[in-house]
């Protein structure tokens, strides 16, 4: 057998030191060396190269909401793979109809799907669709995250990611994330549409007063605005409902999903509700890979598998687990957040450092900001994981944070 290759789940030769290198050899360097190299997964734990086990708090960032291998997403892919498997755009199939179908249903009904391959391209989607308003204005928040292509950039908030690569499209007023009073003070008739995170995540899982998103709401039907959700991680169960802007109770204009709609599986969709399900038509947008039957199969098999496991209520309860054990812990200023997808604020600007350590202890997370942890575990998450990963991440603050 030659090196490194896995055959039928055993584990490779190589150990992490040699993939490193020949990853510095043969991956572009946009995301510098990895942390480890993965080999194996099964429910909330990961094995590295080196056969370390990790519990794995961070979800492929938000994405495998079953975790790993789950028999559900297994299944569906497989048996879509048996019978058939790509088609491109000129044909449609039962699986990427009944995805869409549900999708529209659970959001209220009234609505039209267009499928991509990742929550950039979703916002892709939403973004074209916006110009068709006959407006260009859009309205972004401080903090965001929309994704890395140019248009996604452009509404990107951290300019690090931005200045490289500008000019970049489109007219953007930028506000402060939470502000409705800045809302309102930015929009007005030549603002095609607004767009905020019901959660931010990338800026470290922030959450806006109750009343924001209804604000946001009101503010854009009085201009004749689109209201945008960006749910590609708020969505699919991940706060403890459906979607992350459900107790809000408003109707958006526009959304966007992805990270867990697959479980792992890319798949992204823009969905649009109400009248904006008219706004691109033939010609408009396309995509050759988006809403191929093996990504919705993988996405109706989670969508079942969250309602049928309960995982909603489960979420809310690990969630509160979570939340509720760190922020006991003295080294910790707060927990933000709902269901799983969890900020931890520090007493002090190390989040880096707890990070690593966190790793090294075989746990999982990240840091998005200097004083702020992510946690975004899978959402079948069960209660003694979520003890451990306390008890273990409380440890670890007090060592690091001593």
């Amino acid at each position: 057998m030659p090196e490194g290759v896995v055959i039928h789940g055993r584990e490779p030769r190589l150990g992490g030191a040699e993939w490193t290198e020949r990853y510095r050899g043969a991956v572009m360097n946009t995301f510098g060396d990895p942390q480890r190299v993965l080999v194996r997964g099964e429910g909330s734990h990961v094995w590295d190269a080196d056969g370390n086990t990790y519990l794995d708090l961070l979800g492929g960032i938000a994405v495998n909401v079953l975790g790993h291998g789950h028999p559900a997403i297994v299944d569906a892919v497989t048996s879509q793979l048996q019978s058939l498997g790509h088609i491109s755009n000129f044909f449609a199939s039962a699986p990427q109809i009944e995805l869409a179908e549900r999708l529209v249903e659970l959001l209220g009904g009234d609505g039209r799907v267009f499928f991509a391959n990742s929550g950039t391209e979703a916002n892709e989607a939403a973004f074209k669709a916006t110009r068709r308003t006959g407006r260009t204005t859009i309205v972004a928040a401080q903090g965001s995250f929309h994704g890395r292509t140019m248009g996604a950039l452009a509404l990107t908030s951290k300019a690090a990611y931005r200045e490289p690569f500008e000019p970049l499209p489109g007219d953007v007023r930028w506000v402060p994330y939470g502000d409705a009073a800045a809302l309102e003070e930015a929009v007005d008739e030549t603002v095609a549409a607004v767009i905020l995170e019901p959660i931010q995540g990338e800026a470290g899982v922030v959450v806006p007063p109750d009343d924001y998103l209804a604000a946001a709401r009101r503010i854009t039907s009085a201009h004749g605005a689109l209201l945008w959700l960006d749910e590609v991680q708020t969505g699919v169960g991940r706060t403890g409902d459906w979607f992350g802007h459900t107790p809000s109770g408003v109707r958006p204009d526009l959304v966007t999903l992805a990270k867990g709609l697959g479980g792992g599986i890319p798949i992204g969709a823009c969905v649009a509700l109400g009248e904006a399900g008219s706004l691109l038509g033939p010609g408009n947008h396309g995509t050759t890979f988006g809403g191929n039957p093996v990504a919705t199969a993988a996405g109706l098999a989670v969508l079942r598998t969250i309602e049928s496991e309960g995982l909603l209520a489960a979420t809310r309860a690990r969630g509160d687990q979570l939340a509720d054990g760190l922020s006991a812990h003295q080294r910790v200023e707060t927990v933000t957040g709902r269901g799983l997808l969890r900020g931890v604020v520090l007493t002090e600007p190390r989040a880096a450092e707890v990070q690593t350590a966190a790793l090294d202890a075989g746990l999982i997370l990240n840091a998005p900001t200097p004083d702020r942890l992510r946690l975004a575990p899978p959402l079948v998450l069960t209660e003694d994981e979520a003890a451990h990963a306390v008890s273990t991440l409380g440890a670890i603050l007090d060592e690091v944070l001593a």
